[in-house]
């Protein structure tokens, strides 16, 4: 991993205005787009960094330079969260062009007509190889087999999915969902997995999807909650273990088990209720104590959970007054486990060693680079020093807390002094961010999810 210069968006002079394209509620195969690389003016382009100002005829234009793989995809109706779905293509794959899989839920207008979409995107490839593609007149006949491609197998959501979290079981892939109504689903992915794989398949699967006469039902539903929620996370080191935890400050643990020969669950009624009555933001298992659960709430605090002791008395460490509004996100460090990451409504991120965690624990260090709230963080799956986030300032930071200041180095702007030295790179772009994951079976690429669509990335810096 080298460290890079921040260097992601360029200003250049504006010849003309360009419009948003107005969104769909409807679902259809989405579309993925090449970011396109704007032909420099005579003015020399300079960095820019999120909050300035724009001078009169000025855009902000990407530097592809900078990344080494940059793609767009829309869905149809936006989507507030989606999971990267684990595959059998081989872990650490760098060979350009990609093939990923996901699944996400949508934010439509109306409650009925919202989907879980199971997608497959093929032919993402690297930055530099756009020119060679277009250039390459012979294979002119091959070019749809080139361009990059989205497929999508939708399942029928009641309510607009407010979280999605992936996880497999006995080799059956499956995803739970956070209704907007107050129920957690959990759903089977098996079918449309497969029918990704095969147009006709496909094909004739969303033609009866669209009648709304699929038949498919989760294969399990807890409507316990009081109220509609977004912390929702499986256990990785306890397979068909899953919290969720609800906007009333309810946290509940839900435990495999069996049914006459079919996978059914059964949740402790009796809530982990120390938030309350504040909302349950986000929830993180432990990566390698499957007693351990954390979470972060409205009231400004971080708890650290033993699910082996009875709910009224599971909490066992509580760090707060750091944040100065709500913690939306955390993120657990799965290669070096003592460590947390927080985001808040405050714009600030916080980096905990849970070694010094309660209630005067101060963090290992603290970042104000978000000048909004702080809506998704999240580790690198390999580097156990870097982490991204974003944030609703339209803007997605790479950190790396391994990187110290040079005072040897000389800035040339006055606006990079002011900058940590940990802060990696800036990519924008995106209205409104909502969720980012960083691929583990892709080394450095992050997707990340807004209300203008999807970007598919993988910046030089990481």
């Amino acid at each position: 991993m080298e460290h890079e210069p921040m260097d992601g968006i360029t200003i250049e002079d504006m010849d003309e205005s360009s419009n948003d394209s107005d969104e769909e509620d409807s679902i259809d195969n989405g579309d993925i787009e090449e970011e396109e690389e704007e032909e420099g003016q005579d003015n020399k382009p300079s960095v820019y960094l999120p909050g300035q100002p724009l001078e009169s005829g000025e855009e902000l234009v990407v530097d592809k330079t900078a990344y080494q793989m940059l793609h767009h995809a829309q869905s149809g109706a936006p989507c507030l969260s989606f999971d990267v779905i684990l595959d059998n293509l081989g872990s650490n794959r760098e060979d350009y062009p990609l093939t990923m899989y996901l699944v996400a839920g949508t934010q439509a207008a109306r409650a009925h007509v919202n989907n879980l979409l199971v997608m497959k995107m093929k032919n993402l490839h690297a930055a530099n190889e756009d020119s060679e593609d277009e250039s390459d007149d012979n294979e002119s006949d091959s070019e749809d087999n080139k361009s990059p491609v989205m497929s999508i197998a939708p399942i029928r959501h009641q309510g607009c999915v407010n979280r999605v979290r992936y996880t497999k079981i006995d080799q059956t892939p499956l995803a739970a969902s956070w209704s907007e109504l107050g129920r957690v689903h959990i759903w089977s992915l098996k079918e449309q997995l497969e029918v990704l794989e095969n147009e006709e398949q496909l094909h004739a699967y969303r033609k009866k999807s669209e009648k709304n006469d699929s038949g498919i039902k989760p294969l399990f539903t807890f409507k316990g909650h009081l109220a509609e929620g977004y912390g929702l996370d499986w256990c990785s080191t306890d397979t068909g273990t899953i919290a969720s935890g609800d906007c009333k400050g309810n946290i509940h643990i839900w435990r495999i088990g069996d049914n006459n020969g079919c996978a059914t669950w059964h949740v402790d009624q009796r809530p982990y209720s120390s938030h309350a009555p504040s909302s349950v933001e986000d929830l993180q298992w432990s990566p390698n104590e499957k007693h351990v659960l954390a979470s972060c709430s409205v009231d400004k605090s971080i708890k650290i959970w033993d699910t082996r002791v009875s709910p009224q008395s599971a909490c066992m460490l509580t760090a707060s007054g750091t944040h100065t509004a709500d913690i939306n996100v955390i993120s657990w460090n799965h290669k070096e486990s003592q460590f947390l990451v927080s985001g808040g409504d405050d714009g600030l991120i916080c980096v905990w060693d849970l070694r010094q965690f309660g209630p005067n624990a101060r963090p290992l260090a603290m970042f104000k680079q978000h000048t909004a709230p702080v809506t998704t963080v999240e580790w690198h799956p390999q580097e156990a020093t870097v982490f991204a986030s974003g944030g609703a300032d339209d803007q997605i930071a790479e950190w790396d807390l391994s990187v110290e200041a040079d005072q040897s180095e000389e800035v040339e702007s006055s606006e990079l002094k002011d900058l940590p030295p940990q802060l990696l790179f800036i990519h924008q772009g995106q209205t409104d961010i909502k969720e980012l994951h960083w691929h583990p079976q892709c080394p450095g690429v992050i997707i990340s999810t807004a209300h203008s669509g999807f970007n598919i990335f993988r910046t030089i810096s990481v």
